[in-house]
């Protein structure tokens, strides 16, 4: 009975917190007691947006475009604006001095794809060339007026070129330009190489015209075979005047009354078309000989001395002449081509077949057979004239 009071004033009591344990007595001995929280009017408290605006920015952002991925810039890519215009009188070729137009090919190795580039010039690609004229026939009774529009074009590039150019030069000032282009006085060069003259050294050509009234023209390679071509085709093209020539290197003048500003419209060419398809070189009998004849005449031919070496790039001027005058002597003649392009010796190839004139034998063995015409003697009398004159040079040196 005792022991019952004790029990309710236990009970009655209010329970007693377990004793905190401190790392440090200094809690103990100073009442350190926290600061009291901020009063409720300086906390911020954030506003929930409305249950209507907060859908409303949902439905923004879903609606919202997504950003194009980037682009970067094309060449093909026009912009709505209209195709290039060019009133240059001559078609346009991917070269102008290895592709001749009397050359006919049998096939084409692509669909006609415009090297322009779609929609970029208003000059239909035939796969060879883009004409300056129309070539669509319209009536088929009617004439052709290919000829007359071609001569039209001509006498117009004709009298173009005269103006530009304006009054002869002086030698004085001819010699001034002539220095003025050499090596030691600038670096201003375009090179011609196994291509020849492309469509776009045209380009290059006005650009250097610029700032200079006469530019360098580096010649080597394939070309060179032909130089009077290249030169011709040069001052065709360009409307320039060769004022000096020195083996392969050319000073190109511009004329007096050309203006920078006006020259002509000179669209590029993004990519270089494919070859045609042309006829064999090499047929498999020679006019005039049987089958084994040929054969005879092929394996004589690679045991022939060789007439000269070419070398890759260099200056092939002087081949004409020399295998023109091998042949007063020789029927065969063998030319080493060792270390050369396939196809650079084809295209020297087919030039000497044209130029000398003669026949192509062989390509055998990185070598070049010609053979000449099946009657020596009318050949020796149809180059007599060149052969008197190369003696007549001779004893006046």
């Amino acid at each position: 009975m005792l022991l019952l009071p004790g029990l309710l004033r236990r009970a009655r009591a209010p329970p007693r917190l377990p004793p905190r344990r401190h790392l440090s007595r200094l809690l103990d001995r100073y009442g350190f007691v926290a600061p009291p929280p901020p009063p409720a009017s300086l906390t911020p408290s954030p506003r929930e947006p409305p249950r209507a605006a907060a859908a409303d920015s949902a439905a923004a952002k879903k609606r919202r475009a997504k950003k194009p991925p980037y682009r970067p810039p094309s060449l093909l890519d026009r912009g709505g604006r209209p195709p290039a215009r060019s009133d240059l009188p001559f078609d346009f070729r991917f070269s102008y001095t290895e592709s001749t137009p009397a050359s006919k090919p049998i096939g084409l190795r692509e669909p006609k794809y415009s090297p322009f580039g779609p929609g970029r010039l208003d000059r239909p690609w035939t796969g060879l060339c883009a004409p300056a004229v129309d070539a669509t026939l319209r009536d088929v009774a009617a004439e052709d007026p290919l000829p007359d529009a071609e001569k039209g074009l001509e006498e117009a590039r004709r009298r173009e070129r005269e103006r530009v150019l304006g009054e002869p030069l002086t030698p004085a000032e001819r010699a001034f330009l002539v220095e003025k282009c050499q090596k030691n006085r600038t670096k201003r060069q375009i090179n011609l190489g196994r291509d020849g003259l492309t469509h776009n050294m045209l380009n290059d050509v006005h650009n250097n015209w610029k700032s200079c009234e006469a530019i360098r023209v580096k010649c080597l390679g394939v070309p060179t075979v032909d130089m009077q071509n290249v030169c011709h085709q040069l001052e065709d093209k360009t409307g320039g005047l060769i004022i000096h020539r020195h083996g392969g290197q050319l000073i190109l003048y511009r004329g007096r009354h050309y203006n920078p500003k006006k020259r002509p419209v000179i669209p590029l060419m993004l990519w270089k078309p494919a070859e045609p398809i042309y006829p064999r070189l090499i047929r498999t009998t020679i006019e005039g000989l049987t089958v084994e004849e040929t054969k005879q005449m092929r394996k004589k031919g690679l045991h022939v001395p060789v007439l000269t070496k070419l070398a890759k790039n260099g200056y092939y001027a002087s081949l004409v002449p020399m295998v023109r005058d091998a042949f007063l002597t020789d029927e065969l003649v063998r030319i080493d081509c060792k270390g050369l392009p396939k196809s650079d010796y084809r295209k020297i190839g087919v030039k000497l077949r044209d130029l000398v004139p003669c026949i192509l034998v062989s390509f055998d063995k990185e070598q070049i057979l010609y053979g000449g015409e099946r009657n020596t003697e009318a050949y020796k009398i149809k180059h007599r004239s060149h052969f008197l004159q190369l003696l007549t040079q001779m004893v006046q040196q």
